[in-house]
């Protein structure tokens, strides 16, 4: 099956920033959720990956055709929204459904009209009356109604108040549900990405620091309770991330846990007291430490 995106040593050089080469892949179907702090690159990727602008070195082929030569056929069926996309300000909604009728054949009148209804919104409006929340809702029910293939969506929650958000997720685990689209959710919000999305990627600085499966990479990552032998003496595991002793107690906090682990440290006299899953927040934030440590920085 061909990918739905794919980059292979993707990069890109500013004076004050570098995003480092860079290789994903995006099935069909997969809805992915790309994590990271402000400044880590997130939206430097999603302009690469549009053709907004070029990369120094790698390829990138979106939904099958080559970037940027093929940009043209290849947004046909592509959405992108991000917080940063603005309106014509004289313009009504009416006007703005329209006017992406009229260049897009895909477009879906009754779903365009049932988000109308779901996001409270009113055809009349003209742009520059509308909340920053609306405005969001605006541009979601611009692009959902297109019925693209490929959606991208750069922090599309960021900023806006607790209701319009949890709208705006609403809708959007609406169309994760359809086994045909593809997403690729850019956002800080890690309990947005936790709730939606099937696989995740970490950018910290640039780099790729994880992309893996969402609920295996959340399995591997525990925080253990421990109580060590008379000897305090702790064997090698696998995948410690961070560990702090205080006496005979300790708490061990790694990436890569296993079933086995518990009984294998009872067999060397220690008392696992409770073995604790970690938010996606907590392993992001334990994820970026770690990468930064491993590379002096």
């Amino acid at each position: 099956m061909e990918a739905a995106l794919e980059l292979q040593g993707v990069s890109k050089r500013y004076r004050y920033f570098s995003l480092e080469p860079l290789s994903l892949s995006l099935q069909p179907g997969q809805i992915l959720g790309l994590v990271g702090p402000a400044g880590a690159g997130k939206s430097t990727l999603l302009r690469l990956i549009l053709g907004l602008v070029h990369a120094d070195a790698g390829q990138i082929r979106l939904l099958g055709q080559p970037m940027p030569t093929a940009q043209a056929q290849a947004k046909a069926d592509v959405g992108y929204v991000s917080r940063d996309m603005g309106l014509f300000g004289s313009a009504t909604l009416d006007w703005h459904m329209r006017w992406v009728a009229s260049i897009y054949p895909g477009w879906d009148e009754a779903l365009a009209q049932r988000l109308l209804k779901h996001f409270a919104l009113h055809p009349g409006q003209r742009a520059r009356q509308l909340s920053s929340g609306e405005r969001m809702k605006a541009l979601l029910l611009l692009t959902l109604a297109r019925r693209p293939r490929l959606l991208l969506l750069d922090e599309p929650t960021s900023g806006l108040d607790p209701v319009a958000r949890q709208e705006i997720l609403g809708e959007l685990l609406a169309v994760v549900e359809d086994p045909e689209r593809t997403v690729l959710l850019s956002s800080h919000h890690t309990q947005d990405i936790e709730r939606i999305c099937d696989r995740i990627a970490f950018l910290d600085r640039g780099r790729l620091v994880a992309d893996d499966d969402t609920d295996s990479y959340l399995q591997r990552w525990r925080r253990l309770s421990l109580d060590l032998p008379v000897d305090g003496v702790l064997p090698d595991v696998a995948g410690t991330v961070e560990l702090r002793r205080d006496g005979r107690s300790a708490v061990l906090l790694t990436a890569d846990y296993q079933p086995s682990l518990e009984a294998a440290l009872s067999a060397a006299g220690i008392t696992v007291h409770q073995s604790q899953r970690l938010t996606l927040e907590e392993i992001f934030v334990a994820s970026v430490m770690q990468h930064r440590q491993e590379r002096g920085e």
